[in-house]
């Protein structure tokens, strides 16, 4: 049996796959400790599936710890050291602006503050040492560090990628001077030039490092007392690794419940469709969204997260504040707004009885009836519509429009905000959304995927049964994982296959990754006087000519041209040992449902809809407009849209043209 959980900003999902069988439960999450629900929620799943603790095979988690941390600045008080006249990197960061125009637009604070920066009496060159780390210079910074009570401390020194001798020196010695004091090293967590992406990368890592570890350690120690497999952790390259690894490292579990949900969506886009997919993750909080191209989920090795760079192997997902608790409101010019502010788990949208007030996009889809006001959501959350119906009621009356007419801007905005985030990872990137499918998951996602889908004119959605659930789904068909990346600058008669494999030699050695990993390597490139790289996959042995055709390939199909007399440069290589996980093949249900109806909403009209409660079975077929109650979410399909249920369970509609 395979377990996944994945805690969201509002539920935390679990599924248990028995090899036949999906089995699901989502309760909500509990925010001042998200180790509570995930035991509360593997102890529901069970129960459902008749099934005990040590049945379990292995448990795979996903989580919004680190992320959390990073967005709301409550991680470790972390120090820095730096090369002497360096020590403001992290402030000075790069020239670069989200905006053009604006040329007085604030930067978010350095997570290191200013007193907290320590500079080491050394340099080191790409040529070699030219000032020695004397032999008092480790103690120094060791009281320094001591004295100014930081539980974490990052250490970045010039070109430590090239020679690390003078970062392991110092590291070896805080490491026994201050054992309480976690430390994180550049030269272990990113070996690549780049001095600001590195040092803001090794901030990161010590910053959320001592937060995660805490956490992590509680989960083990419930898992141990649960009699359950110790958790193996989502990170951020959409692969798992042990607890102890995640805790080691913790910049490398950023996106670590996005990407549960990216890999549920390349299997389910590979399951039920042709492994073409934009992946929609909306749930109560954030909205991630991802593309699937040829089964395979998209990936990145840079991200900036609340303003701050993190170059590390991760799922390329962006994310916007459109979520199902995300708030309505009137800016100061009268407009409507929706998000980014959201009701979140406590007290949650209006509707759910619990003290909020605010209306939220859950209570706009209850007043327009896409939502039942007999359902019964997570956890046994009942839904109250005359909460709803008077908090769209007050925002309506300063808006100066009438409750329906909120309501469904609410809903307006929200898609809008969604299409915008897809248009990033499409458009912007010169990728046709039309010729993919729309696979639409999280407990919100189905409601509004038909909207989303006409907005960038696809003519069909993939509604998996398990969507609600799908991100832990995904972590249970995860990968393990192991990345590391290393600057090699190889150009002219440098970059023969000699040199290339004894480099990639180099980091297979490094890695643990077991007698059944296989590599993945990817080579990123440039031509000379270039700034920026570009990445090709190649074999552990690459002829240098194919690398170099390859690279001239993507230039073209990038940026439309390609320049076959300039020298091209390997600038990285990055390494992943991969050890296959299970493919879980969910198989559809027999088709036991509950027929309805109820009036519901579309375009301004109200239709009496079909409502169907429960699990379709393979080769149903249903004309819209109808309402499918899933298990934990719901699709709504308007008039001009056909189903039918495949042997997997997932719901696929198609636009009538």
């Amino acid at each position: 049996m395979l377990l996944g959980v994945d805690v969201g900003g509002t539920f935390t999902d679990a599924v248990l796959f028995d090899g036949e069988q999906l089995h699901t439960a989502k309760l909500p999450t509990t925010p001042d400790d998200q180790s509570r629900a995930v035991i509360a929620t593997v102890e529901a799943v069970l129960e459902r599936a008749g099934a005990g603790a040590a049945d379990v095979e292995s448990f795979a988690h996903g989580m919004t710890v680190g992320t959390n941390a990073l967005l709301e600045e409550r991680g470790a008080r972390t120090a820095l050291i730096a090369t002497r006249g360096f020590g403001d990197v992290l402030e000075i960061a790069r020239q670069d602006r989200p905006q053009l125009y604006r040329l007085c637009a604030p930067k978010p604070a350095p997570l290191v503050k200013e007193g907290l920066r320590f500079e080491a009496a050394e340099r080191i060159a790409p040529q070699g040492v030219i000032e020695p780390l004397a032999a008092g210079e480790p103690q120094r910074l060791a009281e320094l560090v001591r004295d100014s009570g930081a539980e974490a401390v990052a250490i970045c020194l010039l070109f430590s990628y090239l020679d690390p001798a003078h970062e392991q020196r110092l590291a070896e010695h805080l490491r026994r001077e201050l054992p309480s004091v976690h430390v994180s090293v550049s030269h272990e967590v990113l070996p690549r030039f780049r001095e600001y992406e590195r040092c803001s990368t090794t901030a990161i890592d010590a910053y959320l490092s001592p937060l995660l570890g805490r956490y992590l350690r509680r989960l083990g120690a419930a898992a141990d007392a649960a009699s359950l497999p110790q958790p193996l952790v989502m990170r951020s390259s959409g692969g798992v690794a042990s607890a102890e690894e995640a805790a080691r490292a913790g910049a490398w579990s950023v996106l670590s419940g996005p990407a549960g949900g990216a890999v549920g969506a390349g299997l389910l886009a590979q399951l039920s469709g042709d492994g073409n997919a934009l992946g929609f993750d909306m749930g109560g909080t954030s909205c991630d969204v991802c593309v699937v191209e040829g089964g395979a989920v998209k990936r990145t090795d840079s991200r900036t997260i609340a303003g701050r760079v993190i170059q590390l192997p991760m799922v390329d997902v962006h994310t916007v504040g459109a979520g199902g608790g995300s708030i309505g409101w009137r800016d100061s010019g009268g407009a409507l707004r929706v998000g980014p502010r959201s009701a979140g788990a406590q007290p949650g949208p209006a509707c759910y009885g619990r003290g909020g007030s605010e209306p939220t996009v859950t209570d706009a889809n209850l007043l327009l009836g896409r939502l039942a006001a007999d359902s019964k959501l997570a956890g046994g959350v009942s839904l109250d519509a005359g909460a709803a119906a008077a908090a769209v009621g007050t925002l309506a009356a300063s808006l100066g429009l009438d409750q329906m007419e909120t309501a469904e801007g609410i809903l307006r905005i929200a898609n809008q905000e969604m299409v915008r985030a897809l248009r990033v990872v499409t458009v912007e990137r010169g990728i046709d959304p039309r010729r993919f499918a729309l696979l639409p998951f999280g407990g919100a996602g189905p409601m509004h995927a038909t909207a989303i889908a006409a907005e960038l004119e696809i003519d069909r959605i993939l509604c998996p049964r398990a969507g609600g659930v799908l991100s832990a789904l995904g972590l249970c068909a995860s990968d393990r994982r192991q990345d590391t990346a290393r600057t090699v600058m190889l150009s002219g008669a440098q970059l023969n296959q000699e040199r290339i494999a004894a480099a990639v030699d180099e980091l297979i050695s490094g890695l643990d990754g077991g007698a059944e990993a296989e590599p993945e390597v990817i080579y990123e490139m440039r031509y000379a006087g270039q700034a920026f790289e570009l990445p090709v996959s190649g074999s552990t042995r690459p002829d240098p000519a194919d690398l170099a055709e390859r690279f001239a390939a993507a230039h073209e199909r990038l940026y439309g041209h390609r320049d076959p007399e300039a020298e091209v440069v390997l600038v990285h290589i990055r390494l992943a040992m991969i050890t296959p996980g299970a493919r879980p093949r969910p198989r559809a249900a027999t088709g036991r449902l509950e027929r309805g109806s109820r009036r519901v909403r579309f375009d301004g009209e109200w239709v009496e809809t079909p409502v169907l409660r429960g699990e379709p079975g393979a080769a149903m077929q249903a004309e819209g407009p109808v309402v499918f109650e899933l298990p934990e979410s719901t699709l709504v399909v308007p008039p001009g849209w056909v189903t039918e249920v495949d042997e997997t369970g997932t719901i696929v509609a198609e636009r009538r043209r």
